[in-house]
């Protein structure tokens, strides 16, 4: 190939072609005519090294040397310019030089098509090593950049649900590099994990928040996965709400709260309302919907005593019996103490419902006209269907 020449030629031209080359890429690249991302010095520097690397196989049979390609890769990575417009740059500085090598071989004599044909394919067989060092350099550098940024968030979110993080400044930093509001309303999520460490229970559930304009950070543990999720004061629950609903995992959520200082008691609601969430299928608990409930799953050990004080006699009842017994009581508390609204629930006579609501006060020595009682076997109702037996 008689090319060498027409190479020597342009390489000693190099820093105008060098500045030909970013001209014309400013001009056909939007990205690149933002010096913030694309610094004018840096990219003729970048068009030079290149350039010349390019020129050096024709004049002088040097072998292809990606590195420079690479290093470009990198850089344009860390500087949030798109892959495409990165590839596209470097596809307009080979057709340029192209040009050019095909206008200085008009002053060569030596140079034939031939040449110049063969020319052609050694170029643009470079311009393919260029692009695929320039592209594969970009991925690399962009996989570490949201490791190292995934690592950052992973962190700020744990510093959060643990409470490491409490002056109103660092809060606020914190808050804008997770992509949440400075303030509330927040809710926190858990979310039982079933499939051993790592599977996740939720998986997606941050893009998915997002579609529906949803803020949220998430951290995956070992037993479950925890969100710190932001609402909308006009829209405080429905939206994200129903985005959970529409999972089959066992979730429970922690009430409102307004200031990210709250996180990690805000967590233990939410590992609360999990706990208390009833049977071993999917579904969703709130703290605030059973208080009752939310007191059983945080002292496991008292509720479960309270349970043995109070309904020790009915529990010892044969199956049957003890099935029907409470039945009638959970109905009768959710009637309001209605017995003729219970025996329509249950298709029975109201004094069937009577006598049931008598015999569990005989067993229970309490009478369902005290208070107190109502208060005590109340309890010890909603413990019994809460904790695990």
């Amino acid at each position: 190939m008689s090319l060498s020449s027409v190479g020597t030629a342009l390489l000693a031209r190099l820093p105008e072609i060098g500045g030909q080359m970013a001209a014309r890429i400013r001009s056909d690249v939007d990205t690149y005519r933002d010096a913030s991302l694309v610094p004018p010095d840096s990219l003729v520097d970048s068009c030079i090294r290149n350039a010349g690397l390019v020129l050096g196989c024709f004049a002088h049979g040097d072998a292809p040397d990606v590195r420079s390609a690479w290093e470009t890769g990198r850089i344009r990575a860390e500087n949030g310019v798109p892959l495409a417009d990165t590839l596209h740059a470097y596809r307009i500085a080979f057709e340029l030089l192209w040009a050019l090598m095909r206008e200085e071989a008009g002053g060569h004599p030596e140079v034939t098509e031939a040449d110049l044909l063969e020319g052609s394919s050694v170029l643009w067989t470079l311009f393919g090593r260029y692009a695929e060092g320039v592209a594969t350099a970009y991925r690399e550098k962009a996989t570490e950049l949201t490791s190292r940024a995934e690592a950052r968030r992973s962190a700020l979110a744990e510093a959060l649900f643990t409470g490491v993080i409490a002056d109103p400044a660092t809060l606020g930093e914190a808050a804008g590099q997770l992509g949440l509001p400075e303030h509330g309303p927040y809710v926190v999520i858990a979310a039982a994990v079933s499939g051993g460490p790592g599977a996740e229970p939720l998986p997606g559930i941050e893009a998915a928040l997002r579609e529906v304009h949803v803020a949220s950070t998430w951290r995956l543990l070992p037993e479950a996965q925890i969100g710190l999720v932001s609402l909308d004061p006009t829209d405080a629950r429905s939206m994200g709400l129903r985005v959970l609903r529409r999972s089959r995992a066992r979730i429970g959520t922690s009430p409102r709260f307004d200031s990210l200082r709250d996180t990690p008691k805000a967590l233990r609601f939410a590992r609360l309302a999990l706990a208390g969430l009833p049977g071993t299928g999917p579904g969703l608990a709130r703290f605030d919907d059973n208080p009752l409930a939310m007191l059983a799953a945080a002292a496991p050990s008292e509720a479960a005593r309270l349970v043995e004080l109070v309904l020790t006699p009915v529990l010892g009842l044969p199956t049957p019996e003890r099935a029907r017994l409470l039945e009638t009581l959970g109905q009768w508390f959710a009637a309001g103490g209605s017995a003729a609204e219970v025996a329509a629930r249950m298709f029975v006579h109201p004094n069937t419902v009577r006598y049931r609501i008598r015999r569990i006060e005989e067993l229970t020595g309490r009478r369902l006209s005290d208070p107190r009682a109502v208060a005590e076997i109340g309890a010890a109702l909603h413990t019994l269907h809460v904790l695990p037996r």
